[in-house]
């Protein structure tokens, strides 16, 4: 439960608890070449969604690069991380940041979710046992009755659920185009995942230097028509 500052990066001066995830994270370099992308991609003004927003990183960094014009709606369904999410947008008067307790998926409803060997890597799951009742919404929905703004950017990493969360998107790539990076889970995933993306005009970059069809880590940006 130690508050700590980050000590580097784009959150320098932030306040994290350190005891929340990793030591990357308060030490700044939590996926250092991934995190200068998204700083550089995430614009003042934007909408941000955070899927599988965990204890916040991605959320804090998306808030200070949108800015007061901006908006930062974090997605997550595990208490625990819940917790500390809503604990560091407190502690650092990120009042562009909104938590949805929910897992993004293909439909709104409840599902079961596994909560993995870490708090960073839970998933839904079809199983039931030793597993957490979690509600589920589909942006699309959330979109189309006004709950939410369009998004001008996601972030996606969903520990497998990432192409249920696409299709449950689908009206959101198709017309608003939004910038997309996706972490995928998974081979038959990811192939799904990037024909969905390519079949929106969307663009897709490795961001670790890996080949398309090897990397699990992708910057997807829509092709103008």
């Amino acid at each position: 439960n130690a508050r700590v500052p980050i000590i580097q990066g784009p959150l320098r001066g932030k306040q994290w608890i350190a005891g929340s995830s990793i030591h990357g994270c308060w030490l700044g370099s939590y996926e250092n070449a991934k995190q200068a992308v998204f700083a550089a991609t995430a614009k003042r003004g934007y909408t941000v969604y955070n899927l599988g927003a965990n204890v916040g990183f991605y959320s804090l960094l998306a808030s200070v690069r949108v800015g007061p014009e901006g908006k930062v709606f974090s997605f997550e369904p595990v208490p625990r991380n819940l917790k500390f999410l809503r604990r560091h947008i407190e502690l650092n008067k990120a009042i562009n940041c909104f938590v949805w307790d929910a897992a993004v998926s293909g439909a709104e409803g409840m599902a079961t979710f596994d909560l993995g060997p870490d708090p960073s890597r839970g998933h839904l799951t079809a199983g039931s046992h030793g597993a957490l009742s979690v509600r589920t919404v589909a942006l699309d929905d959330l979109v189309a009755s006004g709950k939410l703004p369009p998004p001008d950017l996601i972030k996606c990493d969903i520990e497998g659920a990432e192409y249920d969360a696409l299709i449950g998107a689908s009206g959101i790539l198709h017309k608003y185009g939004p910038i997309i990076f996706l972490a995928t889970h998974g081979l038959e995933v990811h192939q799904r995942c990037c024909k969905l993306l390519t079949d929106h005009r969307y663009r897709l970059t490795s961001l670790d230097e890996l080949p398309l069809d090897r990397t699990s880590e992708l910057l997807a940006i829509r092709q103008e028509a």
